[in-house]
């Protein structure tokens, strides 16, 4: 018996070590979470957009267009920079409001 209560006891003990592990990785995804999702709406209501997954992720297209515009113009390729730059500016026109 006093070894069913030893046993019964270190369970538990381990249990709320592992509970207090899981509560707390929780506590840190869910802040993490919440961080990322101010920063998408913040952003999303300062450039004047949608927070869906798709205008997020036409805005990061957009955003390596224009860089592969400028990375155009500094090897003086200056049709090819201006072709990458149109088109990165008339996506993020697109979705920017």
């Amino acid at each position: 018996m006093h070894a069913d209560g030893f046993f019964e006891w270190l369970g538990q003990a381990l249990g709320a070590v592992i509970r207090f592990i899981v509560d707390g990785l929780s506590w840190l995804f869910n802040l993490l979470a919440h961080a990322g999702g101010n920063f998408v709406e913040g952003l999303s209501r300062t450039l004047g957009m949608d927070t869906s997954l798709v205008s997020i992720l036409a805005l990061i297209v957009g955003l390596m267009l224009i860089f592969s515009a400028i990375r155009a113009f500094m090897r003086a390729s200056i049709v090819l920079g201006v072709i990458w730059m149109v088109l990165g500016l008339w996506l993020l026109s697109w979705i920017i409001h």
